[in-house]
């Protein structure tokens, strides 16, 4: 029961503010989203918000962006209603990102009537010389209350915001996107601690908020449940997109994790298939509910896969016209996928009207792919995204092993193919690179992590002399070790670099070498390019583009038109040749 004991949390996650905001048809999906989450919060008077992170899409969110999100905080979370519980920790300790190191409602100078707290994700994550990110703005308008910004990369102390609300007891954790490697090895060797209250401690009920990989995506690239301190009652875990609202006992830990997913759609990927959702979170002593509420102003989207060997009944790749009747068997799928998108609509007002539709089309074993931007064209007016309806993909033919056969033959030419790249990573394509070229041109000052860093920071967040400086850094670094160690020789150089290669600290190097480019840029008064020009240039991109190398330096804004990420592979080629002349 709601009563002078009980908080009433609403939990949301990865809102993506500002997600294809120039887009004509889902531009505003973001915005009308937030939105309903802030009109839930008042309508349920919540006693605090808790989101667990990327609420903006873009690491540098434009004005339209930034505008929209400030107007819907002050219009919901601004008001005369009185807060009903009060913190107990050390805010100096729990807001260490602001001059202003208390909760916004205890500002004199402001009327809050439902505080906002939030960790950064790992899209709108802290950067430059001074560690700020788009949520340290709201944080110093007195907007939101940033925390879990750990500032050491070699431990990390998490302090709790202690609330409380009349008899109940309330410990608050966060800890802000950390890259999942370097997380999962600060845990492995226990350089992770959370704080907790000496007093009472059984009376708390502790609540951690995370903004990490759950579900496996390598050795180390992810935080394995395991790794979280048993005392913890529940864990809103952020990053995963798929909406698993419904609490989960972890057996061995006996803790629980509710994943709320995101509130848009970032990708056309099953996960973000299932239903949209929010919760309502009440805490009573160290019993707690979740209640789901589902959101009504998140676009329908609906994915199938199609296996084009299942129809032999219908077709076969030799069978006279078959493009077209496969061509015929897909408009038929995305007509099944639309009318029941309408079905489900019915009634619902809030519930933009084209859905997202994605088919997936296995044409393995000899099929061939018709045109996509032709048959596109049929659902330009009922569908959201009719530019990418159809995904063709070819899965590997798996042969039989017969029984005393020495040799397989594998046609490496039908392994899986895509007609376009997901979820590609820059540092992928330096490792890829390096791999495949010569052993003379392999990395000896480098390292292929390090570089992969660099190009990053280069191609997301628009430090153009983010690489220029780590080589020009390893340089000078190497440089004076060899003239420190009086080493004349090649040979003894050679064994020297090698050595000194493997004593370094290749982490410390790579942000020295990103810090010494942030300086460089905000000495020369270079603005960063706007996000809304990038993302536009990003989707216009063309893969086969000619190269072309980097703005001078100094220029200002004047290399805008090449800026952010909108660079091709055209520019990247430019840059790993250039690594490889070095």
């Amino acid at each position: 029961r709601d009563d002078e004991d009980t908080f009433k949390i609403l939990i949301a996650t990865d809102i993506h503010l500002g997600y294809l905001e120039k887009d004509a048809i889902r531009g505003n999906d973001s915005y009308n989203t937030l939105d309903e989450i802030l009109k839930c919060a008042k309508t349920n008077q919540v006693d605090f918000i808790l989101l667990g992170g990327d609420l903006f899409h873009d690491n540098k969110p434009s004005r339209r962006c930034l505008h929209n999100c400030i107007t819907m905080l002050r219009r919901y979370c601004m008001g005369d209603t009185p807060i009903h519980f009060n913190i107990l920790s050390d805010q100096n300790v729990n807001f260490n990102t602001t001059e202003f190191p208390w909760v916004n409602y205890q500002d004199e100078n402001l009327n809050i009537s439902i505080p906002a707290f939030s960790i950064h994700g790992n899209h709108d994550d802290p950067t430059g010389a001074e560690g700020l990110c788009a949520l340290d703005l709201l944080s110093a308008s007195g907007l939101v209350n940033h925390f879990g910004h750990s500032h050491s990369v070699e431990k990390i102390e998490i302090s709790p915001i202690l609330m409380q609300k009349g008899k109940t007891k309330l410990a608050l954790f966060g800890l802000g996107s950390i890259p999942d490697e370097r997380l999962y090895r600060m845990f492995v060797n226990n350089q992770v601690t959370m704080l907790r209250p000496k007093e009472d401690q059984d009376e708390w009920f502790n609540l951690f908020t995370i903004h990490q990989n759950r579900s496996k995506h390598g050795p180390t690239n992810y935080i394995p449940e395991q790794f979280l301190d048993d005392f913890i009652d529940l864990v809103v875990w952020g990053h995963e997109h798929e909406c698993l609202i419904a609490p989960t006992r972890n057996e061995q830990q006996l803790f629980y994790v509710t994943q709320p997913g995101s509130s848009v759609a970032t990708s056309l990927s099953p996960g973000e298939a299932t239903k949209k959702h929010i919760g309502l979170l009440r805490v009573k002593g160290r019993k707690m509910n979740l209640e789901k509420i589902p959101l009504k102003t998140v676009r329908q989207f609906f994915i199938q896969d199609v296996v084009l060997a299942d129809y032999q009944d219908q077709f076969t790749p030799d069978t006279p016209q078959v493009t077209k009747k496969v061509e015929d068997l897909c408009y038929a799928k995305v007509t099944e996928m639309l009318e029941e998108a309408e079905r489900e609509r019915l009634g619902c007002l809030l519930t933009p009207e084209k859905p997202l539709i994605r088919l997936r089309v296995d044409y393995s074993g000899g099929f061939e792919a018709f045109n996509t931007s032709r048959f596109s064209q049929k659902f330009v007016e009922r569908v959201a995204n009719p530019k990418d309806i159809i995904h063709f993909l070819r899965r590997r033919e798996q042969k039989e092993d017969i029984k005393g056969q020495t040799e397989v033959n594998v046609d490496y030419g039908k392994l899986l193919k895509t007609t376009a790249v997901e979820g590609l990573r820059v540092e992928d394509l330096v490792k890829q690179y390096f791999e495949a070229t010569e052993q003379t041109v392999q990395l000896s000052l480098l390292t292929e992590k390090g570089m992969g860093k660099a190009i990053q920071e280069f191609v997301d967040k628009d430090e153009k002399d983010a690489i220029e400086e780590l080589i020009t850094y390893q340089l000078e670094k190497t440089q004076r070790h060899l003239q420190a160690r009086g080493v004349t020789t090649e040979q003894d150089i050679d064994a020297e670099v090698r050595a000194a290669a493997c004593m370094g600290n290749r982490a410390e190097e790579v942000n020295v070498a990103i810090n010494r480019a942030k300086a460089l840029r905000l000495e020369r008064g270079d603005e960063p390019v706007d996000a809304d020009l990038s993302r536009e240039l990003a989707l216009d991109s063309d893969e086969d583009s000619v190269p072309f190398p980097p703005p001078a330096r100094g220029r200002g804004r004047g290399g805008r038109g090449r800026g952010g990420r909108g660079r091709g592979r055209g520019e990247l080629s430019y840059y790993l040749s250039q690594i490889k002349a070095h």
